[in-house]
């Protein structure tokens, strides 16, 4: 019996000896200010914006946090906790977004709040997992900054949708050629004093000539959209209303060929949605690192519920749960195994925590 134990250790000993114990898995802690972390931050941002068919441009605001994952066997994933801030540049507005004017808080700001996974490989970088949720600043918060500014509407209350429709007739009586169409209804506000309402929207080209349609019904899309932003305000009198309308058309899409099952290319359909960053020139500088679009985020083409006063940005695309790195390791959201920071361990005295990083605009 004493002979059978000792033979069961000595086998236990000698597997303990003989198993692999491959190097634990870990990952590098940057600062989230470094010139690094703020490259992929700005691939992210891109990203978003490309993504978005409904609302306004976002611009980085903060970055949270930043872990940087090996990927074997080579490349890197860096994991990304971002802040953005609603630019006042609509998503079919061409101009690039380092030249977008952020929304201030006097304004009603509006906020995003981001997770994103972007592998680093061979100088290019891909989305491997994003998602967003945006939310505006609460009315609270506005009224300690401005007691009278007005706040956010919903888009379909009757106010909003009379204003919009107003604003867009009005526009098209002005028009001596094309007659527009409503897009979406952007954004919406009411002005206490004078009683009115601020609204903006999209619109779009028509095949219709302004002074002559009868049924707008009956006026389609150009083949080659394009797209106007409008602003106005529709201010209540007695007996009557004042319009004033402003709109600014942007350059026509051209037509995208779209591959087809028999490898030949056709037309994209009228109602095919624009990609807005198909026209968006990038801003002066040195270039950047090339994006490449990874399968596993999808563009979302849903609609919002109309009673928001905002496009949330979980709406712009969907992410996964977690992503599958090339040695077969699973990174989960919540995961945090050992970390490395170099220059850090074995320092004397407190380390001082490298984020959140800078806030380049302001809090919301």
């Amino acid at each position: 019996m004493k002979s059978l134990i000792l033979l069961l250790y000595l086998a236990q000993l000698w597997g303990c000896h003989s198993a692999p114990h491959g190097p634990e898995l870990t990952y590098r802690q940057l600062n989230c200010d470094d010139p690094e972390t703020e490259q992929v931050a700005q691939v992210a941002v891109d990203y978003i914006n490309s993504h978005l068919l409904q609302g306004y441009k976002h611009t980085l605001n903060q970055i949270d946090k930043v872990k940087v994952w090996p990927r074997r066997p080579f490349g890197e994933t860096f994991e990304l906790e971002i802040d953005t801030l609603e630019t006042t540049c609509h998503v079919l507005d061409p101009t690039p977004v380092a030249n977008c004017t952020v929304r201030q808080l006097v304004e009603h700001a509006v906020e995003g709040d981001c997770d994103f996974r972007v592998l680093k490989q061979d100088g290019q970088f891909s989305v491997m997992f994003a998602k967003c949720d945006s939310s505006p600043d609460s009315a609270e918060d506005v009224r300690k900054v401005c007691p009278d500014c007005p706040l956010l509407a919903p888009f379909n209350h009757s106010r909003v949708v009379h204003a919009v429709e107003a604003a867009l007739a009005a526009f098209n009586t002005q028009s001596n050629g094309t007659y527009f169409q409503l897009v979406e209804i952007s954004r919406a506000q009411f002005v206490p004093l004078p009683v009115s309402t601020r609204v903006e929207f999209a619109v779009a080209a028509t095949d219709c000539v302004a002074k002559e349609v009868t049924d707008p019904a009956k006026c389609n899309l150009l083949a080659e959209k394009q797209y106007g932003f409008c602003k106005a305000t529709v201010t209540e009198k007695v007996g009557q209303e004042d319009v004033v309308v402003t709109c600014t058309l942007f350059q026509t899409q051209p037509v995208v060929p779209q591959p087809q099952p028999d490898g030949t290319h056709g037309v994209v359909p009228t109602s095919a949605p624009v990609d807005p960053a198909a026209s968006v020139s990038p801003p002066a500088g040195p270039p950047a690192a090339s994006l490449v679009v990874g399968p596993m985020v999808v563009a979302a083409h849903s609609r919002p519920p109309m009673h928001q006063a905002h496009y949330d940005l979980r709406h712009a695309f969907s992410g996964v749960a977690s992503v599958e790195s090339a040695s077969g390791e699973t990174f989960h959201l919540g995961k945090s195994p050992p970390v490395v920071q170099p220059g850090v361990a074995g320092a004397a005295g407190p380390v001082v925590p490298p984020c959140p990083g800078r806030i380049r605009y302001f809090k919301v």
